[in-house]
This record gives structure tokens, C-alpha cells and sequence, in this order.
């Protein structure tokens, strides 16, 4: 009974995460800003899925391949962001508005 509500908790807390950072992405019109919400979004949001399916799971193999997951999104997820922004930049640059945000 303890499992099942502390997993019900994880997985609505990441559900939570995943409909904030749909609201960011469609609130905020500049791409940074963009960009932030859906990095913090998504890396919660898994680690808290994750974690609500390993205490259903138990201690099994599944689980510890599972937990993974989380690690490789804490590794790629930087990056992506990174070059994203770099590539905003850049396009930026040409377009000769040096790092301006646009707010409307």
C-alpha cells in the first residue's frame, strides 16, 4: 500500500513537470527561455517517472537498467541544450541583432 501511494506521487509529480514545462514552452516567447523549460522539464520528469516505476518495481535487474535512464539524460541533455542555444546565437549574430531578447 506505502509502494503504490509513494509511486502514485512520483508519477504525478512528473506529470506535473511534463504539463509545466508544455505550458513554458507555449508561455515563452523567446528561445532561451524555451529552452530552459524544456531541459528542467524533461530531466525531472523522467527522474521522477523512473523512481515512481522502480518503487512498483521492487529491487530487480529492470529496475537498476532503468535507473539508466535518468543518467543518460543528465549527460545529453546539456549538450543538446547547448547547442541549441549556440545555433541561436549564431542565427542571431547574422541577423544582426546582437543578443537581443525579444519580449512582446
Amino acid at each position: 500500500m506505502i509502494r503504490i501511494a509513494a509511486a502514485s506521487l512520483f508519477l504525478a509529480l512528473a506529470v506535473f513537470l511534463f504539463f509545466s514545462e508544455i505550458l513554458g514552452l507555449f508561455k515563452f516567447r523567446y528561445v532561451m527561455d524555451r529552452i530552459h523549460a524544456a531541459a528542467l522539464g524533461d530531466t525531472l520528469g523522467i527522474v521522477f517517472v523512473v523512481l515512481g516505476v522502480a518503487v512498483l518495481g521492487g529491487v530487480s535487474v529492470s529496475v537498476i537498467k532503468l535507473l539508466l535512464i535518468p543518467a543518460f539524460m543528465f549527460l545529453t541533455g546539456p549538450v543538446i541544450t547547448h547547442l541549441i542555444a549556440q545555433a541561436e546565437v549564431l542565427c542571431r549574430r547574422n541577423q544582426g541583432s546582437e543578443y537581443e531578447e525579444e519580449y512582446r
